[in-house]
């Protein structure tokens, strides 16, 4: 019996070890390290309606614990990703979900309606990103922004199901993922990264010529602890726990917070291997306590 086995929102994965958007590529790079068919799932680089080339560099920035970036979402565009990369994915016996991106109502619903006719078992909806027509605030900082760019999404995808990316920096994260659960999405994902910023003392500038950028990294794990679980309490909907997961031992701490599946990130940048031993962590952990599925243990934490 796989332990390790469990679904998501209908769709099957071997283990629930997902590589994070951003983090992974589309999966070609780490594949020279070992098959990627050993992971759970693959959530893809953020794409974009059109390609686009990001930020100035430097655009990272190393942090105690963690790092900053500014990258702006570089990516060859959707229609690169489903003519060049998802064929091969489609080959790698691995869940492959489409995370999205857009600066405008209309650039959500355009990528929407390609991803949803395309090879992916899953969308993933960044709503991090600034609403280029609203003045730069992110779509998800308020429920109503968050609510209505999910509702555009599930309109112009409903073959898929959808999971929100939701971002920290807010006030109150139950509420926006309430919001979004109201809109019809299908499962949550969090957190996004931190906002952050570091200076150069020297030259007295930021080290990042964006100026700011998202803090990601073994830094943020407590916080992204707290709120998956504020989020599993408030919602009905799968969550999805990220957020400086470096070690089974967090993997399991996040599950027992209330996530169904967890992504690794900024860990592979120091340990490509570092799904690889979560998975193994994570399946003698059930066995050494007598756990016959991971689902058992969701949400598993006694507060008091």
């Amino acid at each position: 019996m796989n332990r390790l086995a469990m679904q998501l929102c209908g769709v099957d994965f071997k283990n629930p070890v997902i590589a994070a958007s951003g983090t992974y590529g589309f999966g070609r790079e780490y594949n020279e390290f070992y098959p990627i068919s050993r992971l759970g799932g693959i959530s893809c680089k953020g794409m974009t309606i059109r390609e686009k080339l990001g930020n100035p560099p430097p655009r990272i920035a190393e942090t105690p614990d963690g790092m900053l970036n500014s990258v702006g979402l570089q990516n060859p565009g959707v229609e690169h990703f489903i003519e060049h990369d998802l064929p091969w994915l489609r080959q790698q016996d691995i869940v492959v979900i489409a995370n999205i991106a857009g600066g405008t109502e209309e650039d959500y619903a355009a990528i929407a309606e390609k991803v949803n006719e395309a090879d992916v078992d899953m969308v993933e909806l960044n709503i991090s990103c600034p609403n280029v027509k609203a003045g730069g605030a992110a779509f998800g900082t308020s429920p109503a922004t968050a609510a209505q760019i999910t509702k555009i999404v599930k309109e112009k995808c409903p073959r898929k199901p959808l999971m929100v990316k939701l971002s920290p920096n807010v006030t109150n994260i139950a509420e926006i993922a309430r919001a979004v659960e109201a809109a019809g999405a299908d499962s949550v994902s969090l957190i996004n990264t931190l906002l952050g910023m570091r200076i150069d003392i020297r030259t007295r500038r930021p080290i990042l010529r964006n100026n700011k950028g998202g803090l990601s990294g073994p830094a943020v794990f407590p916080v992204a602890v707290r709120m998956v679980n504020e989020v599993y309490q408030a919602v009905k909907i799968p969550v999805v726990g990220l957020g400086g997961i470096a070690t089974w031992q967090d993997a399991i701490e996040m599950v027992l917070a209330g996530a169904s599946a967890i992504q690794v990130g900024t860990a592979m940048f120091a340990d490509p291997y570092a799904p690889l031993h979560i998975i193994e962590g994570m399946d003698e952990y059930l066995e050494e306590n007598g756990i016959d599925r991971i689902a058992d243990l969701v949400g598993g934490v006694t507060l008091w």
